[in-house]
C-alpha cells in the first residue's frame, strides 16, 4: 500500500457565513475521505506538485466559473492532463468535475434553466455496474447539488455513469482512473440548507424553486470508495 498522500486541491471557498462556522470544501472532503495522509493545496496561490509524488487527488468545488478561463484554472487544467496521462487517480467535484471535462476535451457552459439546487436523485447507468467506485452505490441515490454551469459535452472516451432529472452528465469516468461528479458528496444537510438560504437571501434563486434537502448517505460513501481505490494493494 502506497504511503504517498492524497492531495485535496481547493479550487475555491464556500461562503464566509458557512466557513466561519463549519469549515470549507477541503475540510469536508478530508472528513469524508476518512484518510489521515492528506495534503491541501490552494490552486489559485500554490504550485501544483509532480503527480508521481501523490497516490491520488481530489479537486474541489468553487464559486468560480470554468468558462472564465482564469489563469490558475487553466494551469490546473494543464496539470489534470499531465496527471491523467501519468495514471494518477483523480476525482473532481462540481467545479472539479467541470474542469476535468474541460481539460480532457469536453465542453462546459451555463445551464439554460438556472441553478440546480438542493438534494436530487442520481440515477446510475448500466456502465456504473462495472465501475470501481459506482458499482458499490445503489442504482438510485440522493445527492446534494448547487451549480450554475454543467458539463455540456463529455470528453472523448468518457463513460457516462449517472444522471439527474436536471443534468444528464452528473458523473462520468475517463479511462480507468479519472472521475467527475457534479454533485457534492462532502455536503451534509446543514451545509446544503445554508446554501439554499444564502442564495435565496441574495436573490440568486426564487423560493418558488422549492429546493429540498434530504440525507445523502450513499453519495457521501463515494469519497471512501475513492480512498479504497487509490490505497488498493
Amino acid at each position: 500500500m502506497s504511503s504517498k498522500p492524497i492531495l485535496i486541491i481547493s479550487a475555491g471557498s464556500s461562503f464566509a457565513e458557512i466557513t466561519s462556522r463549519y469549515g470549507d470544501f477541503g475540510q469536508w472532503i478530508a472528513s469524508g475521505l476518512g484518510e489521515h495522509n492528506v495534503q491541501y493545496l490552494n490552486a489559485a496561490t500554490e504550485p501544483l506538485p509532480e503527480p508521481a509524488t501523490l497516490v491520488g487527488a481530489v479537486i474541489s468545488g468553487s464559486h468560480a466559473m470554468v468558462t472564465d478561463r482564469e489563469s490558475w484554472s487553466e494551469a490546473l487544467a494543464a496539470w489534470i492532463r499531465q496527471a491523467s496521462a501519468k495514471g494518477l487517480p483523480l476525482l473532481g467535484i462540481c467545479y472539479g468535475h467541470q474542469l476535468i471535462a474541460h481539460a480532457l476535451g469536453g465542453q462546459v457552459g451555463f445551464r439554460s434553466d438556472g441553478i440546480e439546487l438542493g438534494s436530487h436523485l442520481i440515477e446510475l447507468k448500466q456502465a456504473a455496474g462495472s465501475d470501481p467506485l459506482f458499482s458499490k452505490l445503489p442504482d438510485t441515490f440522493a445527492a446534494n447539488l448547487v451549480h450554475a454551469q454543467s458539463v455540456e459535452k463529455l470528453p472523448p472516451q468518457a463513460i457516462l455513469l449517472g444522471s439527474s432529472a436536471g443534468d444528464r452528465h452528473q458523473c462520468y469516468r475517463v479511462g480507468t482512473h479519472v472521475w467527475g461528479v457534479q454533485f457534492h458528496p462532502e455536503f451534509n444537510e446543514t451545509v446544503m440548507q445554508l446554501y439554499i438560504d444564502l442564495l435565496q437571501r441574495d436573490g440568486k434563486i426564487s423560493p418558488a424553486m422549492q429546493a429540498s434537502v434530504t440525507a445523502t448517505p450513499s453519495a457521501a460513501e463515494l469519497l471512501k470508495y475513492f480512498v479504497e481505490y487509490v490505497r488498493r494493494e
